[in-house]
């Protein structure tokens, strides 16, 4: 059994599809662990105006929603037509989403499959917001 299988079954636990038109809601899910050893789930919803959102959203909202901001770890899960379950990376929004919930959120662990996982900060590298860009020469002053 590998170091996060309590994290990804709990996951898998909570992805529970549901059909609208050509929409599917539910069908990935996401738990986290809160710093205080708190579990968190939540699933994502497709809509058709763009208005949807992952289920790492979910469940840092109902994390958010008990009064806690600081994410031990985190993983997302889908379940393919045979049950099998296939852990996804956040994407791009889900991770600065993460980090702008709390700055420890940096060091919280992203579960990116059974024995792999990675601090956010890795996966997020050019996270802070960059200095004004010094001339370090006269050719880095042309123009002026």
């Amino acid at each position: 059994m590998s170091e996060h299988a309590d994290l990804i079954e709990v996951a898998r636990a909570a992805v529970n599809p549901h059909r609208v038109g050509d929409r599917l809601f539910g069908d990935v899910g996401a738990a986290l662990e809160t710093t205080t050893g708190a579990i968190h789930t939540g699933v994502c919803i497709d809509t058709g105006s763009g208005t949807g959102f992952c289920a790492e959203h979910a469940a840092i909202a109902s994390m958010v929603t008990s009064g806690e901001y600081e994410i031990a770890r985190i993983v997302a899960v889908w379940l393919d037509d045979d049950d099998r379950v296939t852990v996804l990376p956040p994407c791009g929004r889900c991770r600065e989403f993460i980090r702008q919930i709390d700055d420890s959120n940096l060091g919280a662990t992203i579960v990116l499959g059974h024995g792999r996982a990675a601090p956010l900060r890795d996966l997020l590298p050019e996270w802070g917001w960059p200095r004004p860009e010094e001339p370090t020469s006269p050719q880095g002053m042309m123009g002026r």
